[in-house]
């Protein structure tokens, strides 16, 4: 596999997301922008700039149409995806680390930082499409602070109405999202902080990564482990792979821990795992540091990652790794 680099950030990258299509692919980072590239070439097509501190999250609506972004100068921002225009900017205590879009695109989920005598709270705002979209309402349709442990990432489940979360404890949970009732949760799903959460295309199973080196497969509905995948590096991002049995998972020792001899090791890989056998299947290197988020195009056919390291690199599969037999020899039943 040959990739792109895109080179268009100056630190490091926080999230990655291609479009509902896969033809667009967007950046946020350290630097305050979030650039918007062509996938297919990596030519960029623009930035979203207005945003003065990290932005640490980024999504993209199911039509291309608006663009969400969550920094760490306490703002969540809504922006028209075609022009780079900034519609509208709700004003938050604490810097926004996460946020999703909801299936019909009607909602928005956020998570908020614990933080100057803040509670991390998670907040769903309504979003009116009528218009230009810049008629929106500053208040959250409902907002809540879950108890005990406080929330790392967020995104709308399997149904309307449902918060899936994953905690600093290492847990996750399920919430209502009109009263903030905690439905379902999972306490014991790490040992340690869940650093990404990313649904499977049918929304029926999710995967999560951890500080405790693990990346794990979850039921939707009971948030039952499925899968367990072990490795010997924090994770910091993992992704499902459509209409194959992989998942991919990146991470690597956090900067300061870096060691010549971890740079040596080239310990900085996204990892394929074969998720029914929990199987490693390979590794692909190239970025100077810690992988931080990855994100797998809708088709399959392309991943991107991006790193400490302040790059993007995007990675079109070969031929081979579409004809290789997923299941060995094993003939699936009908």
């Amino acid at each position: 596999m040959r990739p792109i680099l895109l080179q268009g950030h100056e630190r490091s990258l926080t999230q990655i997301k291609f479009n509902a299509e896969g033809d667009l692919l967007f950046t946020c980072s350290k630097d305050h922008i979030i650039n918007v590239w062509y996938s297919h070439n990596g030519e960029r097509l623009g930035t979203y700039d207005g945003h003065n501190g990290t932005v640490w999250t980024v999504d993209v609506d199911s039509q291309s149409h608006f663009l969400i972004s969550g920094s760490a100068d306490n703002t969540l921002r809504l922006w028209a995806v075609a022009t780079g225009k900034c519609l509208y900017t709700w004003e938050l205590p604490t810097a926004v680390k996460r946020v999703a879009f909801s299936e019909d695109d009607d909602q928005v989920v956020c998570i908020t930082e614990q933080r100057m005598g803040h509670q991390g709270a998670i907040r769903i705002f309504d979003i009116n499409r009528e218009g230009d979209g810049t008629d929106q309402s500053e208040e959250p349709s409902s907002m809540f602070n879950p108890v005990g442990s406080k929330p790392t990432v967020c995104t709308f489940a399997h149904t309307p109405g449902m918060i899936l979360t994953g905690h600093e404890s290492g847990k996750v949970a399920l919430f209502d999202a009109k009263t903030g009732e905690e439905v379902n949760n999972n306490e014991r799903a790490h040992m340690d902080v869940v650093t990404d959460l990313q649904l499977s295309p049918d929304r029926s199973y999710f995967i999560t990564s951890s500080k405790d080196k693990t990346a794990r497969i979850h039921d939707t509905r009971t948030l039952a482990v499925l899968k367990t995948l072990q490795t010997e590096t924090p994770l910091n991002s993992a992704a499902i792979a459509p209409n194959r049995p992989y998942v991919l998972l990146g991470g690597g020792q956090e900067a300061m821990s870096v060691t010549t001899t971890s740079l040596r090791q080239g310990k900085f890989e996204t990892r394929f795992w074969h998720k029914v056998f929990e199987e490693e299947v390979g590794r692909v290197k190239g970025h100077f540091g810690p992988i931080n988020t990855i994100a797998v195009h809708p088709s399959g056919k392309t991943y991107a990652s991006g790193g400490e390291d302040g790059f993007v690199r995007v990675h079109h599969f070969d031929e081979s790794y579409f004809k290789a037999k997923p299941y060995g020899d094993i003939e699936p039943e009908d």
